[in-house]
């Protein structure tokens, strides 16, 4: 056994131990208690590469692993905001292209609305190159059928889900774009965590607790199961939720919300 080889499978003994360790996951409920908004508004914290991205920083660690394993050509976003996460995902394109493992990637964001000066910093941006963005609602036909129109031109997909958070939208979401998903690669639907918040963390928003992108993720799985789905292609498609990533974490936005398009 390699020196890696070993690494990694202490690391996955380590992991396997995570979800049964009670006092672990009681540490990150009470993490996640203290961090939301009007709270601690964490995640309103960080920058990449300049630009403010609202994610938990445990989760980008879990996207940039994803990323190098799947190395899509694509990564397709719904929610814009500053465009951070935008950056995120243009800069481990451009880090795939440098070291030899894709042609040319290319990040499209797709948003409602896309605020002028957002656009205009991410326009300034030097990864402007690699980001397309399109606005207009990400379950429109229109905008759907654009999108659809560029996927075909790359050869590995992977779709990241964070814009508007109701069950019906991120439904609607996963029933549009997760068929552009290839085997081995990644649907991400983000902040299913409003479905464990606390009551009144999400304040007057039109989501909350059973109406949330992980009550979507489970409806979506229940009709891939029950009532079957295709991909672009005609594929039968097959959805697992990769728990071995939030696991790895502990601490993560988007529980139930990896998922892997399976064999």
């Amino acid at each position: 056994m390699t020196p890696l080889e070993q690494y990694r499978q202490e690391m996955d003994g380590r992991i396997a131990t995570y979800r049964g360790n009670h006092e672990l996951q009681a540490a990150a409920r009470s993490f996640f208690d203290q961090i939301g908004i009007g709270k601690a508004n964490y995640v309103y914290n960080f920058t990449w590469l300049g630009v403010p991205i609202l994610q938990i920083p445990q989760d980008l660690q879990a996207m940039q692993e994803i990323i190098w394993l799947v190395k899509p050509d694509l990564i397709i976003e719904t929610g814009v905001a500053w465009g951070g996460s935008l950056m995120f995902t243009a800069s481990m394109l451009a880090i795939l292209e440098a070291c030899g493992q894709i042609d040319e990637g290319r990040v499209v964001g797709i948003d409602l609305e896309i605020r002028p000066h957002n656009k205009q910093a991410i326009a300034a941006h030097p990864l402007a190159r690699k980001i397309t963005l399109v606005e207009g609602s990400s379950i429109d036909e229109a905008v759907v059928s654009q999108v659809r129109a560029i996927a075909a031109q790359y050869k590995r997909v992977m779709v990241c889900l964070d814009s508007h958070h109701t069950h019906d939208h991120v439904l609607a979401e996963l029933e549009s774009y997760a068929p552009l998903v290839g085997v081995g690669s990644y649907c991400l639907v983000g902040d299913t965590i409003i479905e464990d918040a606390p009551e009144g963390m999400c304040g007057n928003r039109p989501w909350g607790k059973g109406n949330s992108p992980k009550t979507a993720v489970w409806e979506y799985l229940r009709r891939l199961r029950t009532e079957g789905r295709q991909d672009v292609d005609g594929n039968v498609m097959r959805f697992e939720i990769d728990h071995g990533c939030e696991d790895k974490i502990v601490l993560t936005g988007s529980p139930d919300g990896y998922l892997r398009r399976a064999e």
